[in-house]
């Protein structure tokens, strides 16, 4: 965001009117931004970045200047990656109870001092205490999984080597060195820390961007895990502009995890394929959500609010796409409708408020894109509909669109905002057809008073995570389950054994007792190969693996 439109945005919220039928507004904080970043505080958390440049970020709720950001060049990348490889290799000499230790004391750390990273975090992106919270659970459940789990993810395992008795395989898991991660601005805690702590946990050092607009919430976090016990030089944060300081990490780094759009998706698995590096991408999404003829009505409306609308839509898993079974869709509509127009929105450091803030002038104008254009081809808006410079230069209401159609932009392109389009079935395979209809694959949601029947349909929804009963959280705050995205949406996954092991590489050691594997004791080449085929049939006849 420009100083220009800085400015001018702020001076339309200041003089703008509230609509008389527009969603109402949460009462106003006493705390501002200079109460939280206060000089201090600003220089502890910037303090050890280098640059020769500046970046500034604002703060979407008013677009006051938050802190001008040191910015690193391409050496300063690579500097960050000697640091972090000099670092690296005490740290995985480790005991892996030694490095989940520092995760299970980060849990700690965050859960008493939540109130510090929830101001920042409201403060970077504009979001609510209560979805601002959200990354404060999942950060605290992916330490607590890790820290109790990396040990058992990790160690040694023996397998059935190539003869039974006579061979022992051993399947070692070594870290892959200096991983080079990229995060994005929507979720800057949980997207951030939460990915990097399974590679920490692994024996890793990491080199991360985050986006600039939130860089300040990494900062924090990564000074709140070097107070846990982590090695300042194991977590090297370089802050600089996307197509600068992107490749340059993406190019240095011995595995790349990377959270953002499909379209530099792409660029950042032929940059990684390229040097034979594996990568990890969590992409974009179009995601549905099914309502069946018997779904508890209330509840799924109430769930359709939470799935659509947290984060102001800025969720790489949330709705965008609600399909109603056609008997049922009036009745659901008005519960919806009725509850999204009585979200309140809100710009306080404080719980209260339903939906907050976009967090850009270009996040505003693709939701405002993609709704004006769709009303003018024959949409109608059931709720929202406009911008609440009233509220602030970049607040949206949340909106319901009913009548999309293709070409409509928000038929097939991610909006990323508080927008969702409503469509009608008749029957379940024709929703389960529409809502496999994108190239897009990350997450889906199904309401049903039949559990059973939900997890049929499912099973057939190409996407990543389903949700039966819930729009994305039920999935997302599953640890122990992998999480990640189909097709256009992403390689790899996030969470579980995968979202630990995707950090190493797996080494086999075989060790061979007894009898080598060739002739031996004066046998012949003939009588060897003799001898292993009738012993192959029997470890077969045995069901020997």
């Amino acid at each position: 965001m420009t100083d220009s439109v800085d400015t001018a945005r702020t001076a339309a919220s200041a003089t703008a009117a509230a609509p008389s039928d527009g969603n109402p507004v949460a009462p106003a904080g006493t705390r501002t931004a200079a109460d939280v970043l206060t000089p201090a505080v600003l220089a502890e958390l910037t303090s050890g970045l280098s640059g020769s440049g500046t970046a500034t970020n604002h703060c979407p709720f008013t677009g006051e200047v938050l802190a001008e950001l040191p910015t690193s060049s391409e050496d300063d990348v690579a500097a960050a990656f000697e640091r972090a490889r000099a670092a690296q290799s005490a740290w995985a000499a480790k005991p892996v109870r030694d490095r989940a230790a520092v995760l299970l004391r980060f849990h700690d750390l965050v859960l008493g001092r939540q109130s510090e990273i929830l101001d920042l975090i409201q403060l970077e992106t504009g979001k609510t205490r209560m979805h601002a919270q959200e990354e404060v659970q999942s950060v605290a459940i992916a330490a607590r999984h890790y820290g109790r789990k990396a040990a058992s993810y990790l160690r040694p395992r023996r397998l059935t080597g190539a003869i039974p008795a006579l061979t022992q395989a051993l399947v070692l898991r070594r870290p892959k060195g200096v991983v080079g991660q990229v995060s994005p601005w929507n979720y800057p805690f949980e997207l951030s820390v939460g990915d990097a702590l399974p590679a920490f946990a692994a024996g890793n050092a990491v080199v991360m961007k985050p986006d600039t607009q939130t860089a300040l919430t990494a900062l924090w976090a990564r000074r709140l895990l070097i107070e846990a016990g982590l090695p300042e030089a194991v977590w090297q944060i370089v802050i600089g502009d996307g197509p600068v300081v992107g490749p340059a990490v993406v190019d240095r780094g011995d595995f790349v995890s990377f959270t953002g759009s499909t379209r530099t998706g792409r660029d950042v698995a032929q940059r990684a394929a390229a040097r034979l590096v594996g990568a990890s991408l969590e992409l974009g999404g179009k995601n549905a959500m099914l309502v069946l003829h018997d779904a508890d009505l209330d509840r799924a409306a109430e769930g359709a609010v939470r799935a659509c609308f947290s984060s102001a839509g800025q969720l790489c898993i949330s709705i965008e796409r609600l399909y109603v079974h056609e008997s049922v869709a009036d009745d659901f509509l008005d519960r919806f409708v009725a509850r999204t127009r009585a979200l309140k929105l809100g710009t306080a450091l404080a719980y209260g408020a339903g939906i907050g803030s976009l967090v850009s002038e270009r996040q505003l104008e693709t939701v405002s894109r993609h709704v004006d254009e769709a009303r003018s081809k024959g949409a109608t808006v059931l709720a929202g509909g406009r911008a609440r410079p009233d509220v602030g230069p970049l607040f949206y209401e949340p909106t319901i669109l009913d009548g999309v159609q293709p070409p409509m932009s928000v038929c097939t392109e991610e909006t990323f905002g508080p927008v969702v389009s409503v469509y009608r079935f008749k029957d379940e395979s024709e929703a389960v057809e529409r809502a496999n209809g994108t190239p897009y694959g990350l997450n889906s949601s199904v309401w049903t008073k039949n559990a059973r029947r939900g997890r049929e349909i499912a099973a057939r929804l190409n996407t990543g995570t389903v949700n039966v009963n819930e729009g994305y959280a039920a999935a997302y705050g599953s640890a122990a389950a992998p999480m990640g995205g189909m097709g256009q949406s992403g390689l790899g996954r996030r969470h579980g054994s995968e979202g630990i092991l995707k950090y190493t590489e797996a080494q086999t050691v075989a060790t061979q007792r007894l009898l080598p594997m060739a002739p031996s004791f004066g046998m012949t080449d003939e009588s060897y190969a003799a001898l292993m085929t009738k012993g192959l049939r029997v470890m077969k006849a045995f069901r020997l693996r």
